[in-house]
């Protein structure tokens, strides 16, 4: 792909994001972000779970 290129195609993701309504842009954002994985699970996958599974068993 070819510097142009790139820089026509951001250019129309750009355009079309500006032309669409301000509520509208500020929902997909909110949904996007519910959307999301937990903050521990997107940074460190399995990890963070199987020690709180360990942790409990533990800990009983």
């Amino acid at each position: 792909m070819k510097t142009n290129d790139y820089v026509k195609f951001v250019t129309q993701q750009f355009v079309q994001y500006m032309d669409q309504p301000k509520t509208e842009r500020k929902m997909k954002r909110v949904q996007r972000k519910e959307e999301r994985s937990p903050f521990p699970s997107r940074w460190f996958g399995m990890l963070p779970l199987g020690f709180m599974i360990w942790y409990r068993k533990k800990r009983s």
